[in-house]
């Protein structure tokens, strides 16, 4: 393990496309501890040596997924990476992989929102305004408990390879939030859910590589939501239902 109390050297990378350079790395000495995180790091840059440095925030508290970016070679969120667990005297930031840079670590999220709004992520239901709560059993809770927790950090979306040369693909996160509203007990979109993913821009195009799973930070498995889609996707075709 890495002493603490002493400095790292962070290097941040630096793009303006309305200057029109070239990216670089800026070097920063950083003092830290034993629990100073990234995101506190770039902080202490931000306030202290280089207020043009430009990255995203919000919770700090790995609940908004806004501070998601390429930590020392991989997809991590800057508020939960402690930097005395990166075990390396130089920490290299990076914004997130295949996304447009509009500025140093911040980037343009359009096409992942847009996609994500694809699947209807939200209930869909024939009473418009039920009088009463619609309970859910243990069970029925439990088959979405895990991709509630998705909080789109857009972290499986940026690792995905088929995201990077298909642009029409959904990606693993659509696809987490289209499952998780599929195997939601109080949902009746049925087959209109799977429709929207039962396609080559949908649940077909994903090869299965894992990078999602590896890379979300919650220790979620988009994979697995994605197999699920599938076997619905074939059963209701199998039966001559789609």
């Amino acid at each position: 393990m890495m002493a603490t109390n002493q400095n790292v050297t962070l290097k941040a990378y630096r793009y303006d496309p309305d200057v029109g350079q070239e990216p670089r790395y800026d070097s920063y000495q950083v003092p830290i501890d034993e629990t100073t995180t990234v995101l506190e790091a770039l902080y202490y840059i931000l306030e202290r040596v280089d207020g043009s440095l430009s990255f995203r925030s919000s919770c700090r508290s790995a609940v908004c997924g806004s501070c998601a970016m390429f930590i020392n070679g991989m997809n991590r969120l800057a508020c939960r990476t402690q930097i005395v667990a990166l075990n390396s005297r130089e920490v290299r930031i990076a914004p997130l992989p295949h996304l447009p840079v509009i500025k140093d670590l911040v980037v343009d999220m359009a096409g992942f929102w847009e996609k994500y709004e694809r699947v209807r992520p939200y209930l869909i239901t024939t009473v418009a305004s039920p009088d009463k709560e619609w309970p859910q059993s243990e069970e029925e809770r439990k088959a979405i408990e895990e991709a509630i927790d998705c909080i789109l950090c857009a972290c499986c979306h940026s690792s995905c390879t088929m995201s990077w040369w298909d642009k029409g693909y959904l990606g693993p996160a659509a696809l987490l939030k289209a499952y998780r509203f599929a195997a939601d007990s109080r949902d009746q979109a049925g087959l209109e859910r799977l429709r929207l993913v039962a396609n080559e821009d949908g649940v077909f195009r994903c090869h299965t590589i894992f990078n999602c799973t590896e890379d979300c930070p919650k220790g979620l498995s988009p994979t697995f939501a994605i197999q699920e889609l599938k076997k619905r996707v074939l059963w209701k075709k199998l039966t001559f239902q789609m």
